[in-house]
């Protein structure tokens, strides 16, 4: 059937997809909600014969992506798919880090890399495949309570191939507005926080102004509706499901206390469901919580687990108790309410226990506005199908008493001022790189702060700047007029810097300067924007030529053309052609020459003239003995010619009875290529051996055809049962090969259709009368173990096996152990959980 992706996530896929072919990296940045594992999935289905390494923060997580994959592809490949937490990467041997072999890593949630222990574990995988390509998935690139870390920089040089924020998709109507309540609860805290603050003040004027404030806050917040009115009034479905977010056990259990009391006018028995990652009933309490149907209010409190990856169908809304102001924590948990697809309203209760999360929702409607705003400066105004959402404030008068109080009781200009030059201190004593979106780890929104003291004195903006503040500012490195000359003037002279020692500038993508620069991800950075016509205006005419004088390709085909190409010189350097490089030479940087050049070859021999290789390629290649015929062709015509002479000596049909150990006096060892072409010929749908047209009417010239192998099978057979009555076992590997025929092949794919349900019954009993057991050894041990364990679950109800059966459990054990390996075939995973395994 395959996967039907969401239109904008098809867009991902295709730059992904591109991006992934051009730089081995790609990162896609959604919202929760949008569909952006079925992006990597959609990706395994198009690549079946590439190894995929999956990672991920939990398994749960992953298992639950692919219960919503399956049921939309029950035939999906899962098989192909080797799975690792990001726990279990950190802690694998070298060993174990080397047989994994991954030709593509997926980072589902790849912000969370940014862990030291994970992000460790990362490392080791990609220093130990530095070939593998990575695509990365996550609702944010930005570590938000790590000092703003961006991992899509880290990990990815900034090749991101798709982002969007949430805003913009509700914006576009790819997530459905919300229906969004805020409110308030257990403010005393908050209160006495204030009152010592107040205490504490300097100034009886600056103290009895903020004072005024305080009970004026006190009164409002008394005055405000109580939970459990809240609740009754906005709770659409009475008796529907509902996850709650909590912050730790403690806090659960605090707000799982109160729940008669505030949704007592719901229902005086409102059915309590338990979900959090150290809790051994989760998968029991969740499993419940999904099938329950009675008439009742049903509340699933979960810590962390629903967070991210995961998505409930047929929940009613979710309740929101924070007392974090986490914004990633934050996106996530109200993701849970948001799906693509979804028809109905998705319902959020925001129910804050602090002033800073009041104006937690102000991020949405920001990024809402931006993206309306982006959309029309680019003539999409059609994509916009809603600019606002319904938001129910039971608490915009506390909001605004609490904005008041806290602008009296900072310092504002000095506190920023402080930050700012922190800043400054850490970055050479400038601010050309303080990103306007820069937020100081006291959470104070720096960037923006600096940007308005420009603003304010070149009088765009409101305000005054006494001398002394313009003094101090000068002090700290403060750019006042076009910064953006100032950063691009310090970050083009690492590209000349590079340019001086290297002659050109084919940075790799993650290549640093010594104080830590990513120059390779700014460069990168200008072929995007110059691909997509720049209208910020860093790349402008004057910038451009300077910029090509010191070797700037602005194509990434012809920048990936001219790093190969050096690759090909430095072995032209020490062998003076490059015509004898072998098909699967990789460089000691791990670039694959040989095929490279393989690949060059093909597309010189195209018969329709659609070369990808310009003139001047051709020459340059040319220059350094360049061979364009193909090598593999030339050696299966050395065989043909000697097939041809070994014919007219011994006679016609004399290659049919060519004994396979046969060898030519100059070593070709042309029996098993005989063998070879006849095993080609028998089996035309195993394309990993198919023959051209051309081939094949050269091997009827020699007598070797299709025609006359038309009843192989039975020739085959009789072949392996003399085999069989001479060695009186039909134990043999896929290399045997006797009387010239691959017997040892041949009868691997008679067990593959056999399998499949594709070998008739009447060759089947053949073949079991002659002796031949479709199951190896092993695999019979297994089945014997899985009718044991089949027996003790008919026997006890479950698989918690303890000391009654102590082999049985070991067994089971090493079952899970091989299965979070991906050793597991998908059909035996399938016998086990039917059986009655519970893989947690």
């Amino acid at each position: 059937m395959g996967i039907k992706l969401f239109p904008h996530n098809e867009a991902a896929y295709r730059n992904a997809s591109a991006m992934l072919s051009r730089t081995g990296r790609a990162a896609v940045i959604h919202p929760t909600g949008t569909g952006k594992s079925f992006i990597a999935f959609h990706l395994i289905e198009e690549e079946p014969d590439t190894r995929f390494l999956w990672l991920s923060p939990s398994e749960y997580i992953f298992r639950t992506q692919l219960e919503s994959l399956l049921s939309q592809d029950p035939a999906y490949p899962v098989g192909q798919i080797t799975f690792l937490t990001y726990a279990r990467l950190a802690a694998l041997s070298e060993e174990e880090l080397s047989s994994l072999q991954p030709e593509v890593i997926i980072l589902d949630e790849f912000h969370r890399c940014g862990a030291k222990e994970w992000g460790k574990g990362l490392k080791r995988l990609m220093d130990c495949h530095p070939q593998a390509k990575i695509l990365g998935l996550s609702a944010t690139a930005v570590r938000y309570l790590d000092n703003n870390r961006d991992m899509a920089e880290e990990l990815f040089d900034q090749n991101v191939a798709s982002e969007m924020t949430l805003g913009e998709a509700i914006v576009r109507g790819i997530l459905r507005a919300p229906v969004y309540i805020s409110a308030i609860y257990d403010y005393g805290a908050e209160l006495k926080k204030y009152e010592s603050r107040i205490r504490s003040m300097r100034g009886r004027g600056l103290e009895e102004a903020n004072r005024r404030y305080l009970e004026a806050l006190r009164r409002t917040l008394e005055r405000s509706e109580g939970l459990d009115r809240i609740f009754e009034r906005y709770l659409p479905d009475k008796n529907g499901k509902y996850i709650v977010f909590c912050a730790n056990v403690q806090h659960l259990k605090q707000m799982q206390q109160s729940a008669k009391k505030w949704f007592r006018r719901i229902d005086a028995a409102p059915h309590l469901y338990t979900v959090y990652a150290d809790s051994a009933a989760a998968a029991k309490e969740y499993t419940q919580f999904l099938s329950d149907e009675s008439p009742h209010l049903k509340l699933l409190y979960c810590i962390d687990m629903l967070n991210e990856g995961v998505h409930v169908k047929g929940i009613s809304g979710v309740i929101l108790f924070r007392p974090t102001v986490s914004p990633i924590i934050y996106k996530q948990q109200i993701g849970r309410a948001l799906t693509a697809g979804e028809e109905k309203t998705p319902l959020i209760i925001d129910v804050v226990n602090n002033a800073a999360s009041l104006c937690s929702i102000d991020f949405i409607r920001e990024e809402m506005g931006e993206a309306v705003w982006r959309l029309r400066e680019n003539g999409e105004s059609d994509a916009i199908v809603t600019e606002t959402f319904e938001v129910t404030e039971q608490v915009e008068d506390c909001r605004k008493l609490f904005a008041q109080l806290e602008a009296g009781l900072s310092s504002g200009w000095e506190q920023y001022y402080q930050a700012a030059a922190a800043f400054s201190k850490a970055h050479g004593n400038s601010l050309v790189e303080l990103p306007r979106r820069y937020v100081s780890p006291e959470g104070l929104s720096v960037g923006n702060w600096v940007e308005t003291q420009r603003l304010v004195r070149a009088g765009k903006q409101s305000g005054t700047l006494t001398d002394t503040q313009i003094h101090r500012l000068d002090a700290i490195g403060m750019v006042w007029e076009n910064r953006r000359e100032a950063l691009f003037e310090k970050k083009y002279q690492y590209a000349v810097s590079y340019y001086k020692e290297h002659g050109d500038l084919l940075v790799g993508s993650g290549y640093r300067t010594e104080d830590g620069f990513c120059l390779g991800g700014w460069i990168n950075g200008l072929r995007q924007r110059y691909a997509a016509g720049d209208r910020s205006g860093i790349l402008d005419e004057e910038h451009r030529r300077r910029l090509e004088e010191i070797g700037m390709c602005w194509s990434a085909s012809d920048v990936l053309w001219e790093k190969n190409y050096k690759e090909a010189l430095t072995w032209y350097a020490s062998h003076g052609t490059i015509a004898d490089v072998p098909v699967k030479y990789y460089t000691e940087n791990g670039f694959a020459l040989g095929a490279w050049l393989s690949n060059l070859r093909s597309s010189y021999r195209k018969k329709d003239g659609k070369r990808a290789l310009t003139d001047e390629q051709i020459r340059r290649l040319d220059a350094i003995g360049m061979r364009w015929t193909n090598l593999f062709d030339e050696k299966w015509m050395e065989y043909y010619q000697a097939a041809k002479q070994y014919q007219e000596q011994h006679g016609s049909g004399s290659l049919q009875r060519i004994p396979s150990s046969y060898k030519t006096s100059e070593g070709l060892a042309l029996g098993k290529w005989i063998a070879g072409q006849q095993e080609a010929l028998r089996h035309p749908e195993d394309t990993s051996r198919a023959l051209n047209e051309d081939r094949i009417r050269l091997l009827r010239k020699l007598g070797i055809c299709r025609e006359d192998l038309a009843d192989s099978w039975t020739k085959n057979f009789e072949v392996l049962k003399r085999y069989q009555q001479v060695h009186h076992s039909l134990d043999l590997s896929q290399d045997t090969i006797c009387e010239g025929v691959w017997v040892g092949k041949w009868l691997s794919l008679q067990k593959k259709a056999h399998e499949e349900g594709k070998l008739s019954s009447e060759r089947s009993a053949l073949l079991e009368s002659i002796g031949y057991d479709w199951m190896t050894r092993s695999e019979r041990q297994w089945q014997t173990r899985l009718e044991e364990a089949e027996n003790y679950y008919k026997n006890n109800g479950h698989l918690q096996v303890g000391q009654d059966n102590r082999s049985l459990g070991r067994w089971l054990h090493r079952q899970s152990v091989r299965r979070s390996k991906g050793q597991l075939k998908p059909g035996q995973i399938r016998l086990l959980e039917q059986t009655g395994m519970v893989w947690q």
